[in-house]
């Protein structure tokens, strides 16, 4: 059954889902449409079990995604009971659909296509791996117009850059290039803007290739070990990985390595 979406384009193009924004008009900004399309679009990505990776973009060359849309946002609070936005904040949807309130292990890319600004920021940083082109602008420019944090800036942010890093950049409001985004790791490369969706889609395909059941529970751990002593996180670890070893592909992946023979991966979920 097609998905119901408005501002959001979703195509599957065998193990690879490909997620674009469609708000060019305003510069793919999010609002409640768009929140709740990326919802949608991230469950269906999480549950359906053809699909191992997902890039997400913006349409046009312009914007990734440039943040809230403050016209709508002014209209819409000021219009809302502080039950109703107790109950946003706790149930969603929430910023971009992937920013707090859904679980995905599944690999996401970010293909940073121009401005990613406060809230998409915030929904880049959800991403697992974030590629941007050499043109694309960066910045918590929300500081200039007093518009907090909500998903993610204040609590992934550190962990990306650094705390004295993440200070900078949310106290200044500043805007930053791709270049510095690569030097202060917020991004893993930068490409030329030509050649951004061709490397996202080449490192999808080689991450297609990998068996993903084990790639997905090191995923998992990983973010689930945030915050947790070495101790809790060594035991998350460790119980993540046992609960695959059930699955035909833990074995037969080191077999393959043992008899010199091509690994198949046999597991799609």
């Amino acid at each position: 059954m097609a998905l119901k979406l408005k501002k959001v384009r979703y195509e599957k193009q065998g193990h690879i889902a490909y997620v674009t924004i469609d708000n060019a008009a305003r510069e793919n900004c999010l609002e409640e449409q768009v929140d709740h399309d990326l919802w949608t679009v991230w469950r269906d990505f999480r549950d359906d079990p053809k699909l191992y990776v997902a890039i997400l973009t913006g349409a046009g060359t312009k914007s990734f995604c440039a943040g809230s849309d403050l016209r709508h946002y002014v209209k819409a609070i000021a219009h809302r009971s502080p039950e109703w936005n107790r109950r946003r904040a706790l149930e969603g949807p929430n910023l971009g659909g992937i920013t707090k309130g859904i679980n995905v292990w599944k690999p996401i890319i970010a293909a940073i296509n121009g401005y990613c600004l406060a809230g998409g920021m915030e929904l880049a940083m959800a991403c697992d791996i974030r590629i941007a082109a050499d043109h694309a602008k960066f910045g918590v420019v929300n500081r200039r117009w007093n518009v907090g944090a909500e998903s993610g800036l204040t609590q992934r942010l550190p962990h990306i850059v650094g705390l004295g890093v993440a200070l900078d950049l949310l106290i200044t409001g500043r805007w930053f290039d791709a270049r510095e985004a690569f030097r202060i790791n917020f991004v893993s490369r930068v490409v030329k803007r030509a050649r951004l969706m061709d490397e996202c889609r080449r490192l999808a395909e080689q991450i297609c290739a990998y068996p993903q059941s084990s790639l997905r529970t090191d995923k998992e751990a990983c973010i689930r070990g945030l915050g947790l002593t070495l101790e809790e996180g060594l035991r998350l670890e460790n119980t993540l990985w046992n609960t695959n070893l059930g699955l035909p592909d833990t074995l037969a992946g080191p077999r393959a390595f043992v008899e010199k023979h091509t690994f198949e991966p046999t597991q799609e979920a």
